[in-house]
């Protein structure tokens, strides 16, 4: 037993790993906030049918779906740096910029919030175009602007909808996070391959990692539930 599994290290690894967390939730957080607003932009320019940005998106969404989000981190990672030197050497624009400068915490966050922002896109549309066509009439003929129409009355009961589904596309965000050590990021899962090259004892840092990433998922859960309660108590206080 003592060869399989080497306990005190097990124990030992914890501090270390849960030190990084806050990197794991910052990316994760941080993508979905921003994934929010990309969603919600390409959803709308679905909805209304805009033109020119409608093929935009609809080539975005399904460039991302098709595509693994390791390839597109690395198209991020290694795509950014060429784009800038681009703009500085052939238009003299960011000539004073060092793209070394660029923490692989930022390459890591843009790469997420691209990659959720089109599958929180569909959820979205889906969400809004739930909503009974009556009430965007009625809004309308109470003389509601448009803003104030979503505001008021679309997205508090699109929220109502969408709230399982974003919740489950930020826990598999969450798990997601585990690719970010390709590019130099040292969240949970690069402290635990870290620690295991360093002591040669990878399965005790997994088990560790795992049980985090377990912990971690079960209070987003917790939460989101809470959250939902309290949507749906909103909701029904708007409808009484």
């Amino acid at each position: 037993m003592e060869n399989l599994l080497d306990i005190g290290f097990l124990i030992e690894s914890f501090p270390a790993i849960v030190a990084r967390l806050p990197i794991t939730i910052g990316i994760a957080v941080g993508s979905l906030i921003i994934s929010l607003f990309i969603g919600l932009a390409t959803a709308l320019i679905k909805i209304y049918q805009v033109p020119v940005l409608k093929t935009i998106s609809s080539f975005y969404v399904s460039f991302i779906r098709g595509t693994p989000l390791l390839v597109q981190i690395y198209l991020v990672f290694y795509g950014i740096p060429k784009v800038i030197y681009l703009v500085q050497t052939e238009y003299g624009l960011l000539q004073n910029f060092d793209v070394n400068i660029i923490a692989p915490e930022v390459y890591a966050l843009l790469a997420f919030s691209i990659n959720l922002g089109a599958y929180l896109s569909e959820t979205i549309r889906s969400a809004i175009e739930s909503v009974d066509r009556g009430q965007f009439e009625a809004a309308k003929a109470i003389g509601m602007s448009s803003t104030q129409m979503m505001l008021k009355i679309i997205f508090p009961q699109a929220l109502t909808v969408a709230i399982p589904n974003l919740g489950n596309m930020f826990i598999s965000t969450i798990k997601d996070t585990s690719l970010v050590f390709i590019i130099g990021v040292i969240d949970i899962m690069g402290q635990a391959k870290i620690m295991g090259f360093t002591r040669l004892a990878f399965f005790e840092v997994y088990i560790a990692v795992s049980i985090i990433y377990w912990i971690l998922c079960i209070v987003v859960e917790r939460l989101l539930v809470l959250v939902e309660k309290r949507v749906r108590r909103y909701e029904r206080g708007i409808a009484s």
